[in-house]
């Protein structure tokens, strides 16, 4: 699995063409996995993992992933990003649903994202304490996906970032 997190994952963080290093796996812990790699000199961390389980009539879709970014060079941390493997249906929102706990983001193309730092840092703080992370978005042809995650192995992936980024 990593390895299908390692290249999509490392697809979308491509912010610019500069880069010049591929991500390396920090570790692995239950489901979720820690990357670092350096980009335009600084140097950049992400926590990745792809569904256990998903729902919804949707037959040519690529893999989905939910990540957690830090880019210290930039003073970002805790950004969440989810890659829906399928373009969303333009001005749709995404539902993540932690134990319980709804939290809305926004869309473009086949990605999907918090609209603010402080809800990036409430749902990486819910992915770290929750135990399950349910994700639902629309396609641009009107099919509903949902998607489940385990939340086991969070903390270790976010203590690995946080170590190898060392955030502010």
């Amino acid at each position: 699995m990593s390895r299908f997190i390692l290249a999509a994952a490392f697809s979308v963080l491509l912010a610019s063409p500069a880069f010049a290093e591929e991500p390396k796996l920090i570790s692995t812990t239950g489901d979720w996995s820690a990357y670092a790699f350096k980009e335009n000199g600084g140097q950049v961390c992400y926590m990745a993992s792809s569904p256990t389980k998903s729902e919804g009539a949707y037959k040519k879709r690529d893999k989905p992933f939910a990540l957690i970014t830090h880019r210290p060079a930039e003073n970002t941390r805790n950004v969440f990003s989810y890659i829906a493997g399928y373009s969303y249906q333009p001005g749709s929102d995404v539902t993540v649903t932690i134990d319980k706990v709804n939290y809305t983001l926004f869309t473009h193309k086949d990605m999907a994202w918090a609209k603010d730092a402080d809800t990036d840092n409430k749902l990486t703080q819910a992915i770290q304490k929750g135990s399950s992370m349910v994700v639902k978005g629309k396609s641009a042809k009107g099919t509903l996906t949902t998607d489940h995650f385990s939340l086991k192995g969070t903390g270790a992936a976010h203590d690995a970032i946080d170590k190898a980024c060392k955030p502010k």
